[in-house]
């Protein structure tokens, strides 16, 4: 079994691959990195091939994780329906993503705090333009996020919450 997981965000270099980082070393922590493929991915080429935002890698090695070999990529060289499950930052970016697919062939696609209490639907604001406090506050939601995340995948595949309780 591997659940595959995509976190998409605008140039795929501040929060997606922020998302992926953090909701990488929550399956690490659990030992579940072999059940699962984590990516992130733009809506824009812009940025095509480069490194995170510095204030992006400085906010998680902080925190003791390292996104600095993350590359960006943009969706339209993605086959976007091989996905599982496809978390997106605001409301912009997933609609595009949601047109992107005919209903039927249309995989998970959901904000990324849709599972966290109270917060369903919300976005995650673009740090680019703020400060480096801003990207510490869009870890700190992602870090949220990504245990509801993973909470919400236990729910559907008992298997993999299993394989964490039998630890």
């Amino acid at each position: 079994m591997s659940i595959s997981v995509l976190f998409i965000c605008y140039e795929n270099i501040c929060r997606s691959p922020m998302a992926e980082g953090i909701f990488s070393s929550l399956l690490a922590r659990y030992n579940l990195q072999h059940l699962f493929s984590v990516s992130s991915a733009g809506t824009v080429n812009y940025q095509q091939g480069s490194t995170p935002d510095e204030r992006a890698i400085e906010a998680l090695l902080a925190v003791g994780i390292d996104i600095s070999s993350v590359h960006s990529r943009c969706i339209d060289d993605l086959a976007l329906y091989a996905y599982d499950w496809i978390f997106v930052m605001d409301h912009d970016n997933y609609e595009k993503i949601c047109s992107s697919f005919i209903t039927a062939q249309r995989p998970r696609v959901h904000m990324v705090m849709d599972f966290v209490n109270g917060r369903s639907g919300e976005e995650i604001t673009d740090p680019y333009y703020g400060t480096a406090k801003e990207f510490e506050r869009v870890r700190g939601d992602l870090f949220v996020a990504s245990e509801q995340i993973l909470h919400r995948i236990f729910e559907e595949f008992p298997d993999v919450a299993l394989q964490v309780s039998g630890q």
